[in-house]
């Protein structure tokens, strides 16, 4: 599951990116983000300084500040912000790209039964996560609707 801190960036993102849509985007402030959303202005703070030293938002001083994208929403992999906000996306620490560890009751990883089972259904997540953007998440009528409908 995703953390509730990165459900607030991912809200606070698409914002971000709605506005860039507009003919005229301004940069917006923590508080009309926090409104638009409806996320806490006081997570928020945290979260855009984070999406900022990732280099995915950029902040303006004075009074017409706020924050921007600086990257096109397409240019945005949502496997990146996950593990920016939420730290490794992995089900076990030996199968973890950015925070491999072994497991501490594990003898033998090459033969572990519960490895390889979680490594396949991991690979499957992998391959779908990996492949989107905030761009997928802007677009309506995704194959993930299909699926809340049911």
């Amino acid at each position: 599951m995703i953390t509730q801190k990165m459900k607030y960036a991912l809200k606070a993102l698409l914002e971000l990116a709605d506005e860039a849509r507009r003919e005229t985007p301004q940069a917006l402030t923590i508080e009309e983000i926090a409104t638009r959303s409806g996320t806490p202005k006081r997570f928020l703070e945290h979260i855009l300084l984070d999406l900022r030293k990732a280099g995915v938002v950029a902040s303006i001083r004075g009074r017409s500040g706020g924050y921007t994208l600086l990257k096109p929403p397409r240019e945005i992999s949502l496997s990146d912000l996950l593990r920016r906000i939420d730290g490794p996306i992995a089900p076990l620490p030996c199968l973890s790209r950015t925070a491999y560890q072994p497991c501490d009751d594990c003898a033998d990883e090459a033969e572990c039964r519960i490895r390889k089972v979680f490594a396949e259904v991991f690979w499957s997540y992998l391959v779908l996560i990996e492949s989107l953007t905030l761009d997928d998440m802007l677009r309506a009528g995704s194959p993930a609707a299909k699926l809340l409908e049911s």
